[in-house]
């Protein structure tokens, strides 16, 4: 099972200029079909008047990718733009190249060559997270314990989220899902056995 993948932090743009041709590359992170399909229709809508928009997405869970060259010779736009997300292994993100034409033909490499940058340089703007499957859960302690918990909880590469002050401490957290044997081994150990780690749910987080 997949415990782990790559994808863009954020919405970001990058501009490339060639010969009087400006390249506009917007990418963004999406979980489904729709929302790329959505974001592809918002970028052509808002570049309405530009003479291409190309575009590029991969899909982790359905495992779909997808490209168009928007009336460009073919391989010269929508594949190598797809192909700066496949080397850097990112799933679940889109990418629009707008394409706003100088008058100059830019010929095969030249057209390869800008979208690629442009592409390229919108994801390394957005910047690229690991998201990883995580357990996450809660433990019940008391004021005393909360405080070396606290320290525990990173010491074996969880993340505290949040803690409710009652009667006791209820403290959410969570774990990558490889890394939950090992602390719950370790809160035993600590605690005497007064404390258990008690799963919720899995998903996939940004570590």
């Amino acid at each position: 099972m997949e415990t782990a993948y790559k994808t863009v932090a954020a919405e970001a743009t990058a501009e490339y200029v060639d010969r009087r041709s400006r390249f506009i590359a917007t990418v963004r992170p999406v979980t489904d079909e729709e929302s790329a399909l959505r974001f592809i229709a918002e970028k052509k809508k808002e570049y309405w008047d530009a003479r291409h928009n190309v575009y590029a997405y991969v899909l982790r869970e359905s495992g779909i990718s997808r490209f168009s060259d928007d009336n460009e010779p073919q391989g010269t736009a929508g594949l190598p733009t797809l192909e700066v997300l496949q080397k850097q292994g990112l799933t679940d993100c889109v990418v629009v190249v707008t394409r706003y034409f100088g008058g100059i033909l830019l010929g095969t490499g030249g057209l390869v060559r800008a979208y690629s940058q442009s592409a390229a340089q919108a994801v390394a703007n957005a910047g690229v997270v690991e998201r990883r499957l995580c357990t996450h859960g809660e433990i019940v302690c008391d004021y005393a314990q909360y405080g070396w918990l606290q320290s525990l909880i990173p010491e074996c590469g969880g993340r505290l989220d949040d803690a409710v002050f009652a009667d006791d401490v209820t403290v959410l957290l969570h774990f990558p899902v490889e890394d939950v044997d090992a602390f719950c081994a370790r809160l035993t150990d600590r605690s005497c056995g007064a404390l258990t780690f008690q799963a919720i749910d899995e998903e996939f987080d940004t570590f």
